[in-house]
């Protein structure tokens, strides 16, 4: 596997060093920063797009970031972009930064997006909880999802607190769930595939927190369906919180003055738009194939050479 790493990244730095692109003297040397959150899909495509502008001439550099406060840093100038915008997990956070200066929507990537509590689909074709994917079905299978870490409730694994705050706590509570489910969090989006590698195994039902695009799509995952997102329905938005959450978009976003810094890098950023499919396949070959996720940007960029050199003209 090493070897064939070292092939892939080899391969990749040839197609690099040979890609055309607009003008290399147009960009500051300066590096251009971009932010590492925790998610597979997040990490290849900083890389893939990194790679990118590094063919262009660019210098660029990887910092981690919380996944919230990254807007921050982008408005006050710290962190060049983001290029994984989530309307529902981080749009708030966006727009906040947004209204106060600093930071420009770079356009919005092809790819729809979802992030919800679902089960993967076995559980579905096993009848483990009848009446899923509606929520109601949840009212009469508790003991379907208990685990030893949860009191004798069903457990819904979200992500890290840090990404949705405790939107699923109010959720339960205003679906009238409160006395037989609670929230775990995980520690990362690794925690949450080994919840659900580990459920497989041993044929047991689970519902866990998600995304679309991800790797999960072609394995096999179900959304639960809550009842519809409407504007204002969130407790922190001033409701109830009984809502599921919203179809959403998938946006890039970036500091004010990159398009001046680096007019070439920028230029090229805002044509890129990826589609369910490639978000989906970053993320594959990391929680599938299980290569690193500079090696995953590596191969991405050598297979997909005639897709993203076209951003680069």
């Amino acid at each position: 596997m090493k070897f064939r790493n070292t092939l892939i990244a080899a391969g990749a730095s040839a197609i690099l060093l040979s890609a055309t692109g607009v003008a290399k003297a147009a960009d500051s040397t300066k590096p251009i920063v971009i932010p590492i959150h925790n998610w597979s899909s997040q990490v290849v495509m900083a890389h893939v797009i990194g790679g990118i502008f590094e063919s262009m001439g660019n210098n660029v550099e990887y910092v981690p970031a919380d996944s919230q406060a990254v807007y921050e840093s982008i408005r006050n100038g710290d962190v060049t972009i983001s290029h994984e915008v989530w309307q529902s997990s981080f749009g708030g956070s966006f727009y906040n930064a947004m209204a106060k200066g600093g930071l420009i929507d770079a356009g919005t990537h092809s790819a729809a997006t979802l992030e919800e509590m679902g089960v993967p689909t076995w559980v579905i074709d096993q009848n483990l909880c009848p009446g899923l994917p509606n929520w109601e079905a949840l009212k009469d299978c508790k003991d379907v999802f208990t685990t030893v870490d949860s009191d004798g409730k069903g457990r819904w694994l979200e992500g890290p607190q840090s990404w949705h705050g405790t939107l699923m706590e109010e959720r339960i509570a205003a679906l009238g769930l409160g006395d037989d489910y609670m929230v775990k969090y995980a520690g990362g989006a690794s925690s949450l595939w080994a919840e659900l590698a580990a459920a497989k195994k041993e044929g047991r039902a689970t519902i866990i927190f998600n995304w679309t695009p991800n790797f999960t799509d072609a394995e096999g995952f179900t959304f639960i369906e809550f009842p519809e997102y409407t504007a204002g329905c969130r407790v922190a938005d001033g409701g109830e919180g009984s809502c599921g959450s919203p179809k959403g978009w998938l946006k890039k976003a970036a500091s004010y003055k990159f398009p001046k810094s680096h007019p070439a890098a920028y230029t090229a950023y805002s044509k890129i738009s990826f589609s369910t499919g490639q978000i989906g396949s970053m993320a594959a070959l990391v929680d599938t194939d299980g290569l690193d996720h500079k090696d995953a940007a590596a191969k991405w960029l050598a297979d997909n050479e005639a897709t993203w050199t076209a951003w680069t003209k």
